[in-house]
């Protein structure tokens, strides 16, 4: 080799337990690079560290056990600035965004915020000054009544709550509403308006009687065919179901008694000649409950007086039963305006939909949570 068998620029071998091997002594008239090159010298980067054991961070670590703190300057040599902004609180609800999510924002809330308006106080104060006054008197009174109702027939008391399902139904609530204000934009007259109208409160006042009579026709059937485990849970349920039946009774009970209680005062309170505000405040009981029962309507409507407590499928079925009903006490009063085909597809359409819901409900009971009819 040219090099005398050695690389010269290979690793050196150090003494291991005998096994040495002695460098390559420079031979006279090799290669240029042997015993001259200077990269053979000692590596001055092989040498102490300078930064060893002067580093002001190589002190004893506190955190490590020591008593000692830490000598030399902090880790991070600048400042650390002020976080600008706190932890992220989202904005309050509008009074529309309370309204839409169920929360009656007390009376006082409203002012204020028709305060920032204050044209629009303005306004109404000098322009509609019965109305805002009526609307002073009669907000928290139904407020009021609303809390009260809600707490006495809770809107969302089911035993399987399913969004989906829910949204299905609001989407199927409002397609039907709008074909029957469309149905009656193009064929109704004033007299179809005015029967509508009729047909509405009827509905309402009706629907919770229609169920008082329905359900505990479909409960007996649905507890004979249910399995002998399912049993003592049903019967569970009866009693707050029944109580819930009853205070519904009792408030619808109580309107007629309230207003003639009041017109009784009056006509008593004759002949003083009592001022105008005291004949009103008699009527506010009166006014209240009708409130309370509107409020309760709906709430009863939803839940079919909490039995879902007794089985997960009973509101679906009730409903799906009474729609049915409502169309039958509906065509007493008459069909709906419009030529032949469009009548019997806004009498069938309705209550198919609503029994097709119904239906779908009860399917995903039965995948999706394992509620079954005979279960």
């Amino acid at each position: 080799m040219a090099f005398g068998g050695q690389n010269p620029y290979g690793p050196q071998r150090q003494p291991d337990g005998g096994h040495t091997v002695p460098p390559v002594p420079p031979q006279p008239g090799a290669g240029p690079y042997q015993g001259g090159n200077p990269y053979q010298g000692p590596n001055p980067y092989q040498g102490p560290d300078p930064y060893r054991g002067g580093s002001p961070y190589q002190g004893p670590n506190p955190y490590q056990g020591g008593s000692q703190p830490y000598p030399g300057p902090s880790p991070v040599p600048y400042p650390q600035p002020p976080v600008p902004y706190g932890p992220y609180m989202p904005p309050p609800p509008s009074v529309w965004q309370r309204f839409r999510a169920g929360d009656w924002p007390p009376l006082s809330t409203l002012l204020q915020r028709l305060g920032a308006h204050w044209y629009v106080l303005a306004a109404l104060v000098c322009c509609a000054l019965p109305f805002f006054l009526m609307f002073v008197i009669g907000y928290p009174m139904a407020r009021s009544a609303r809390l009260m109702a809600h707490r006495r027939f809770p809107p969302f008391h089911r035993r399987v709550q399913d969004p989906q399902v829910t949204r299905v139904q609001k989407a199927r609530a409002w397609c039907a509403l709008a074909a029957s204000l469309l149905i009656l934009c193009l064929y109704g007259t004033e007299a179809d308006v005015e029967e509508l109208q009729e047909q509405f409160m009827i509905r309402l006042a009706i629907t919770p009687w229609l169920l008082l009579l329905t359900a505990p026709v479909v409960i007996l059937v649905l507890f004979r065919i249910s399995s002998p485990v399912a049993r003592p849970r049903m019967r569970a349920g009866i009693g707050p179901a029944a109580r819930s039946a009853l205070w519904f009774v009792g408030a619808t009970t109580a309107v007629p008694l309230l207003f003639m209680g009041a017109v009784f005062i009056g006509v008593q309170l004759q002949d003083a000649d009592p001022p105008a505000l005291f004949t009103l405040a008699t009527f506010v009981p009166a006014l209240w409950m009708v409130l309370f029962v509107g409020f309760a309507s709906v709430s009863v409507v939803r839940t079919v007086f909490g039995t879902s407590e007794m089985h997960a499928a009973l509101p679906a079925l009730l409903t799906g039963l009474l729609v049915w009903e409502l169309t039958a006490v509906n065509l007493l009063s008459g069909m709906p305006p419009g030529p032949p085909l469009v009548q019997i597809a806004a009498v069938v359409c309705g209550p198919a939909s609503v029994s097709a819901v119904a239906w779908w409900e009860l399917r995903r009971l039965r995948t999706r949570f394992g509620v079954r009819l005979r279960a």
